[in-house]
């Protein structure tokens, strides 16, 4: 659950880089190596969108990514960052291609008109089961019966430059960089490394690594600069801890009740629903726990939100009824 410190590394992390340096047109190449290899193709990162829709009501959800990006083909790349455990993170990357799509698809536009979305998420938690530390979702649509791919049409393939008709939709690719073991073996590997540790394999061969060790060295940052990436990295491991103590308290006290309600009722179905109902309980007093611990750090109420994916509203409830505001 807990990610490297970055205390006392050579370069830059990835996830401020992305933030602070990697829009900056000059900067372009070291996003586009990494898009490079990721995808198995080219990239040539034309523009940088805007990153945060706006809600056009109160209760509609807003679409925040790190980073939002625009190919030599004008097919949109997401690309985020997550830390902390998020149930619902599948269906949230679904919701962000979902709207990024309806968002720049322009009214009364033909659903030709929809663009490819890549939609990359670089996680440093784990996320449902598995052993592999990349995985690639492309939808596909098979025959039921003789088991062959649906292919585009030849009119289809000529416009949309695709052979299959599944590759129109959105590709997801989510790596999970702590299963990673650190021993590189191809040219993805080298910049999994360096998310990992920040720092760069001894020897590499990724595009766009040769620009990290030039441009992301932080001996090499301006002293102002340089104050604001430690700072960053200060309250980030802040905050890690204060969620990874909220966590293991939640799930011990929610596992706790969960028991003791399930042996009171006396019978199998009780102690396996009190557990899921303590369990419950639990996470929901851990999500407060660390909401007020946040809080009592110094972090505003609008990054508690950002961080722990949830509305501002329901933090200054929990706050409100601490009497903390």
């Amino acid at each position: 659950m807990k990610r490297p410190e970055n205390f006392g590394r050579t370069y830059i992390s990835f996830d401020w880089a992305m933030k602070r340096l990697l829009k900056q047109k000059s900067n372009f190449v070291i996003l586009e190596g990494f898009l490079s290899e990721l995808l198995r193709q080219d990239i040539s990162v034309s523009d940088i969108l805007d990153s945060e829709s706006i809600a056009e009501t109160e209760d509609d959800k807003t679409n925040r990514v790190d980073l939002l990006c625009k190919n030599s083909y004008d097919e949109h790349i997401i690309v985020e960052i997550q830390y902390h455990h998020q149930i619902d993170y599948f269906q949230r990357i679904l919701f962000g291609t979902s709207k990024l799509i309806l968002e720049y698809l322009a009214k009364g536009s033909p659903y030709g008109d929809i663009k490819k979305v890549y939609s990359v998420h670089i996680l440093y938690f784990d996320l449902g089961q598995g052993e592999d530390y990349v995985y690639h979702g492309l939808l596909e649509f098979k025959g039921i019966h003789r088991q062959d791919i649906l292919a585009l049409s030849k009119a289809q393939q000529a416009k949309y430059k695709r052979e299959y008709a599944g590759e129109l939709y959105p590709e997801y690719f989510l790596l999970k960089i702590n299963n990673f073991d650190e021993v590189s073996q191809d040219a993805l590997d080298e910049w999994i490394y360096y998310f990992k540790t920040s720092e760069l394999p001894k020897e590499f061969k990724a595009k766009g690594l040769n620009e990290v060790a030039k441009q992301l060295n932080i001996a090499a940052m301006q002293s102002e600069v340089k104050a604001k990436y430690m700072e960053h990295l200060k309250e980030l491991n802040v905050s890690e801890s204060a969620l990874e103590s909220t966590w293991l308290e939640g799930k011990h006290e929610g596992l706790a009740e969960g028991i003791e309600q399930g042996i009171e009722q006396g019978i199998e179905q009780g102690i396996e629903q009190g557990i899921e109902q303590g369990i419950e309980q639990g996470r929901r007093r851990q999500l407060e726990a660390t909401i007020i611990k946040l809080f009592t750090f110094g972090m505003d109420q609008p990054t508690i939100a950002q961080i722990q994916e949830i509305d501002l509203l329901e933090v200054e409830q929990v706050l409100r009824k601490e009497g903390l505001i």
